[in-house]
């Protein structure tokens, strides 16, 4: 369990980025943040992982305050990859910005082999691996931040747009990788402006504003509530407009072969 208590926070010249926020993200759950920019999503974010600790009120991770655990002690089970690749690579090689997490966390020297081949493999980085990532392109570099966090296993994984700068094949090895992490019991928490990516994932969505949450709810709830999306700057899923533009508004397809077969059969009432 994740839990916000009343938190807020102020940046360091005093504006404020989180005002009263009251939270809580089920473990084992998958949970989207979305918003317009400066919303607070990514500041929200890095109260979990203990960048950012509280001005005021108090994050629990797992029963424990962040304000008393060190981010070297949250980030064994809280990972993140940031949305700005630059801001997370240090490695001269995208080798050892893999292993790097693996080494530092003492794990026995196989299961360090296995996770950096299932990595590389899965994420087709083997090619790369002894150039320096900041020579890959951004959304090769994206991938060895998604490889290196992902390879040390966190209970609580955190993804700042994940999707930037991937190809569809990439989103779609993103997509069942997340389900797979899911379905091994792990907490996902993405922050996407991906409408896209996050209809088709399905997951809890928080939705922010100035600082504040304004509602939690089904994909569905928050997409087809025009008065919302046009509040917090989003653009509903192209499935959502189509089948709005069919005067339906409830029990939208997810998928497109869904959709299809929808549309055949109203075309054959």
């Amino acid at each position: 369990m994740i839990e916000f208590k009343q938190v807020s926070y102020n940046h360091p010249d005093g504006t404020n980025a989180l005002n009263n926020i009251n939270l809580k993200i089920k473990k084992n759950s998958i949970t989207a943040i979305v918003g317009n920019n400066g919303a607070g999503k990514t500041t929200l974010a890095k109260h979990i992982n203990g960048l950012l600790k509280p001005s005021e009120g108090e994050v629990i991770i797992e029963n424990n305050s962040t304000k008393k655990s060190s981010v070297a002690e949250l980030s064994r089970n809280v990972g993140m990859v940031f949305q700005n690749a630059n801001h997370q690579l240090f490695a001269d090689t995208v080798k050892n910005e893999i292993l790097f997490g693996l080494k530092n966390f003492g794990f026995d020297q196989d299961y360090i082999d296995k996770r950096y081949e299932l990595m590389t493999n899965l994420f087709d980085l083997r090619k790369y691996e002894e150039i320096s990532p900041l020579k890959l392109s951004g959304g090769e570099k994206k991938k060895v931040c998604l490889a290196s966090v992902l390879a040390w296993n966190p209970e609580i994984l955190i993804l700042d747009e994940p999707t930037v700068g991937q190809d569809e094949l990439q989103k779609n090895i993103l997509f069942e990788f997340i389900n797979t992490l899911h379905s091994n019991n792990k907490t996902i928490i993405v922050i996407s402006h991906d409408i896209e990516f996050l209809w088709r994932l399905q997951p809890n969505i928080i939705t922010m504003s100035d600082g504040r949450i304004i509602e939690i709810n089904s994909p569905e709830k928050i997409f087809t509530d025009k008065e919302l999306i046009n509040k917090v700057g989003l653009i509903p899923p192209q499935i959502i407009k189509i089948f709005n533009g069919l005067g339906i508004e409830k029990d939208i397809p997810i998928n497109l072969e869904d959709a299809c077969k929808r549309i055949q059969g109203l075309m054959e009432e």
